[in-house]
């Protein structure tokens, strides 16, 4: 199935919202995300019937399980799986992992400049290495070093609604060339 070009308009501006609310309270709110989610399903059922409902569904859930595994390793905020599983539901599970693609890329570029604007290269680098060997002997980091949870004030947050609308944009922007 193909995506067309109001899900793709409705993602853009859900992201795009998503962005600057998260720039500003770090929070990306239930009504946007829930407004997506209805948005995906009620454009895709319309379009396609019930094959465009499968296609919004399977979306939808591939960008909730993906984005609630990093959840559950504590790093990443519930208003981000949100947002991933309502972009899921607009944009269709095909384009979604691209999608995936390209914000992991953003994030990691603009992970790097907070590191260095904030003069924390050596800290993240050692909490890298400590997560890694955390999860490696299977065991929670944030268990052993609460500053390594996403939730803790004194972790380096990023608002990752920056991250999750560089890359649906990218890829929305591509898939029109």
């Amino acid at each position: 199935m193909t995506h067309n070009i109001f899900s793709d308009s409705c993602a853009a501006a859900l992201v795009c919202v998503a962005c600057v609310t998260d720039l500003r309270v770090r929070r990306i709110p239930n009504w946007l995300t829930l407004s997506g989610v209805c948005a995906g399903l009620l454009l895709h059922t319309a379009t396609a019937g019930y094959a465009g409902a499968v296609f919004s569904i399977e979306g939808l859930l591939l960008g909730f399980g993906a984005y609630f595994a990093l959840y559950c390793l504590r790093a990443m905020g519930a208003g981000d799986v949100k947002l991933m599983a309502a972009v899921g539901a607009l944009v269709g599970p095909g384009i979604w992992i691209w999608v995936f693609i390209a914000t992991s890329l953003a994030a990691g570029v603009l992970a790097v400049g907070l590191m260095v604007v904030k003069r924390r290269v050596r800290e993240t680098l050692w909490n890298t290495f400590f997560i890694v060997n955390e999860l490696a002997q299977f065991r929670a980091p944030w268990k052993r070093r609460a500053d390594l949870d996403v939730k803790d004030s004194r972790a380096l947050n990023m608002p990752h609604g920056v991250a999750i609308a560089a890359g649906t944009a990218a890829v929305l922007l591509l898939a029109r060339i």
